[in-house]
């Protein structure tokens, strides 16, 4: 079949959190890194990398830069959309066919088994060691949840970045996931309709590195008992492969905000194609004109739709990419009927490009009230502080306005914010995090999320930070390990994205849903003298598990039998599960990257920060906070190559453990680097180099077995003129050479994202190739296939994919039966030993699994999922 025509490249920018943005600190003994918390310590060094960093992007999108976020923050943030885009452009519904095609495999025996479905306490008392952020007052967390909404009869919707979407029928808690059955689990947006059925746009619209497109927009005509399915898709196709940012009723119709302009279809009927509204640039969508730019992605982006409440036929559209473009803006209809730009009227709200990002609207349900919040590209380029430019109300009800500013970052700082430092101050991220919505018994009283939660109670006059990032830059803040936060109260997870107010049992509530997961209040709860809310409640309680995990590692617990199971997590640290826990700990902050478990004592751990920032424990990092006054007591350690300090490694960098000897590492940068002095290491120093893959190369994975290792790498790693290579030698430096992978050969032209090597054969390697064959990928030497194989240690390939779907693939392992287990973007496959066909391994949803373990004694696999924790099945079941 001829590749389609319709080409649509993946977004490659991710969010600039505080957890996962930084360079870490040199590597070096604890005591070394200050006595501050973990948190404290890195926020600080981000404030300070923000105000160094200005000037060096420009508002405006230029092709040739890829969406302008030159430094090396954002360069290294693009990384995780580009492993599935490079070489070329992808078009749309290469995830819908995957999905198909893998649903027709044959499945193995066995079933899933949630690991994670447990409490996960991020201030769990054992673990305040120094490299954990336990005491900084989020308690349970979960998976980053995108998008709210909840009615007046106690039903709440979650729904996640990538796990789907949840439903609770006790006002929070007790948690059923109602998505599983669609070919998307990412969320864009929730909203219930006034006749009460639940609408779903899929596809996350933070313009995150881990955001997945979506299927479509669809409808749950009885939210309380039903599930989503493929029936209740709107529409046709034409939302395939977008991500929905809002959805809005008024007139009969429903309105999406997308990255490819605004849509409305019918309320009436789910028929019929939806019909495009407005795209600022439709030259720039798919099978336009320029379709295929790079910067296509970035030409279309529509945030929220404004619409009159005295009159449905007036609606006002906030249109453009938050790092700025010649189209940003706020339009609405002119007396001939066409969608013009406002360029002035407003009042305080800006219409100059410059100065209109990401926006979000909400309206009060009696209609006297509009709000807004404005991210300012011009903001993001100039101030270090923040983006934002400011929140605003129409008191006349009317989307038109005149608007008038009711708060700006400093205000808020001052309103008893945990970020009043120079460099990381409310809204640096508000291109990031946005949510607004207004009680709807009180137009005056409003709910607003940036990285934290900010609450008025007169319309904008007074502003409470209800919802602090953290307690740590607080005098209330302890570390005593008797204390969830000190004498602080419980604050939720940094991040906001979704909010919703709802009734149980007559009572208001707010729900808010952010990188940890699920918090909420009563929608007129208390504050304490600085503001702060004394009665948040998480409502992550385990049966909710949306865990993005990067990596899992499993090891046996030597105290308790068992084994004990670590992970790292998008924005919610390294969690460590002991085989006797009824609750998870977190003895890692941050974002966790790829992990290193000890199989023969669990509570030996290598967890990667972000960068190859690398820290190690021998104890699970079992801590009281001891170190804060005596430096000695920390009980983990800095142990970082080389390449983190030189920026020259990927945001989340591959990270390995020989097969036959567990105290010789690898790890890739630039460089390929062995150490051999496994969990005992205690200094960065201890790392060599053993090869040199060249300026501009960095490595995409790593593997070793007796002292063979192999190493793939991309540079440069985007559409750009992407390049690709495997590079082959000995942990003790001889022997290394370039495989030669010439593009248009049998090795795709693709991101080689894994290894698995024969335990009986080190010359005998299979390797996992990222991205979309060239039926879907217009990309030079895109090529076909996925699992690739070598039986003379890497120099000629054979493509194995046989009847494997056209689906990225992540890792491989070989199982002990001489199988081979991969893990794709949509689930887990198996090819049987002495077999050619692949199977599906037992029945998850459309989740991307990223990483494959063996337990120690070889007989369970385990799964991280980015979206639904981690899993485990019996390989002995799959027949």
């Amino acid at each position: 079949m001829p590749a389609p025509t319709r080409k649509r490249r993946w977004f490659t920018i991710c969010a600039i959190t505080a957890s996962a943005a930084l360079v870490a600190s040199p590597a070096g003994a604890a005591s070394g890194k200050g006595h501050k918390p973990f948190g404290a310590r890195t926020l600080a060094q981000l404030a300070a990398e923000r105000e160094q960093s200005v000037g060096a992007t420009s508002p405006s999108v230029k092709a040739e830069d890829d969406g302008n976020e030159a430094d090396e923050i954002a360069e290294g943030a693009q990384q995780y959309a580009e492993a599935r885009t490079s070489p070329g452009v992808v078009s749309p519904g290469a995830y819908g066919a995957a999905w198909a095609g893998l649903m027709k495999l044959p499945r193995t025996g066995g079933s899933w088994h949630g690991v994670t479905d447990l409490p996960y306490d991020s201030d769990d008392p054992r673990y305040r060691d120094i490299d954990s952020n336990s005491s900084g007052g989020s308690g349970n967390v979960t998976g980053r949840m995108a998008a709210m909404a909840a009615d007046d009869h106690g039903y709440v919707y979650a729904g996640s970045a990538g796990g789907g979407v949840w439903r609770s029928k006790r006002g929070g808690g007790h948690w059923k996931p109602i998505s599983d059955r669609l070919p998307s689990q990412s969320t864009g947006a929730l909203a219930l309709d006034g006749a009460g059925r639940l609408w779903l746009g899929t596809g996350e619209a933070t313009t995150n590195a881990d955001a997945y497109l979506g299927s479509g927009v669809y409808v749950l005509s009885h939210p309380h008992h039903g599930t989503f399915s493929s029936r209740g898709r709107v529409g046709g196709d034409e939302l395939e492969s977008t991500t929905v940012h809002q959805l809005r009723f008024g007139g009969g119709k429903v309105w999406a905000a997308t990255s490819e302009g605004v849509w409305s279809h019918s309320t009436k009927t789910l028929k019929g194609a939806w019909k495009l509204e407005y795209a600022p640039n439709p030259e720039y969508l798919p099978g336009g004109s320029k379709g295929d730019a790079p910067e296509a992605p970035y030409k279309n982006i529509t945030n929220d739709i404004a619409i009159d409440p005295k009159d449905p036929s007036k609606v006002v559209l906030a249109v453009g990419w938050r790092s700025g473009d010649d189209y940003n803006g706020f339009y609405t209809k002119d007396a001939g009927g066409a969608w013009k730009r406002i360029t002035g009227g407003l009042g305080d709200l800006p219409a100059d490009p410059d100065q209109v990002g990401n926006v979000t609207f909400a309206r009060s349900a009696d209609g006297s009230r509009y709000y807004a919040i404005d991210q300012s590209p011009e903001q993001l380029n100039t101030n270090p502080d923040s983006g934002l430019e400011g929140i605003f109300v129409s008191r006349s009800g009317s989307p038109t306005g005149p608007w008038t500013k009711i708060a700006d970052y400093q205000g808020l700082a001052a309103s008893g914010s945990a970020l009043t430092s120079a460099g990381y101050m409310p809204g640096v991220q508000a291109w990031y995090n946005q949510f607004l919505t207004v009680d709807p018994s009180d137009p005056q009283h409003v709910y607003a999320g940036l990285e934290e939660v900010y609450e008025t109670k007169d319309g904008g006059g007074n502003w409470s930070t209800v919802g602090p990032y953290w307690n740590f830059t607080f005098s209330c803040w302890s570390i005593d390990p008797a204390k969830q936060s000190g004498d602080c109260n419980q604050t939720t997870h940094s991040d906001q994205h979704g909010v919703a107010i709802g009734r149980y049992h007559g009572r208001s509530f707010v729900y808010v849903g952010n990188d940890g997961g699920v918090y909420k209040r009563p929608a007129d709860g208390s504050q304490d003298a600085s503001g702060h809310a004394t009665d948040w409640t998480s409502l992550n309680d385990g049966t909710i598990d949306t865990l993005q995990y990067y990596s899992v590692g499993v090891g046996k617990d030597l105290d308790h039998g068992g084994v004990t199971v670590t992970g790292g997590l998008q924005d919610n640290g390294q969690s460590v599960l002991r085989s006797n826990d009824k609750v998870m700990g977190s003895d890692f902050g941050g974002d966790g990257g790829d992990t290193l478990t000890d199989p023969a004592n669990g509570c030996n751990i290598a967890e990667e920060y972000v960068y190859l920032s690398v820290q190690v424990t021998q104890n699970c990092a079992v801590n009281d906070g001891g170190w804060i006054t005596d430096p000695a007591k920390a009980t983990s350690y800095g142990v970082a190559p080389a390449d983190n300090a030189t920026g020259e490694a990927r945001f989340i960098a591959p990270l390995a453990a020989d097969l036959k000897s567990s105290s010789t590492w690898i790890a890739g940068g630039r460089h390929v680097w062995v150490q051999t002095h496994g969990y005992a290491i205690r200094s960065g120093d201890e790392w060599k180099s053993v090869y040199d893959l060249g300026a501009g190369r960095t490595a995409t994975a790593v593997a070793a077995s007796g002292g063979k290792v192999y190493a793939a790498w991309c540079g440069p790693c985007n559409n750009q003129g992407f390049a690709r290579g495997i590079s082959v030698g000995n942990a003790d430096g001889t022997g290394w050479h370039d495989i030669a992978l010439p593009v248009g050969g049998t090795v795709p032209n693709r991101y080689l994202s894994g290894f698995a090597i024969d335990p009986k054969n080190a010359d005998h390697v299979f390797l996992a190739v990222n991205g979309f064959s060239r039926h879907w990928t217009e990309g030079p030497g895109a090529g076909v296939g996925h699992v690739f194989e070598s039986t003379d240690g890497g120099t000629t390939w054979k493509d194995i994919s046989a009847n494997l779907p056209d689906v990225p693939t992540d890792s491989a392992l070989v199982t002990p039966n001489g199988g081979l287990a991969v893990a794709t973007d949509l689930g887990v496959v198996y090819r049987a030993p002495g077999r050619t066909g692949w199977q599906r391994v037992g029945s998850l949803p459309a989740v991307a699994v990223l990483q494959l373990k063996l337990s120690p004694d070889g007989s369970t696999l385990y799964a991280a999922t980015h979206g639904r924790g981690i899993r485990s099945i019996k390989v002995r079941d799959f027949g």
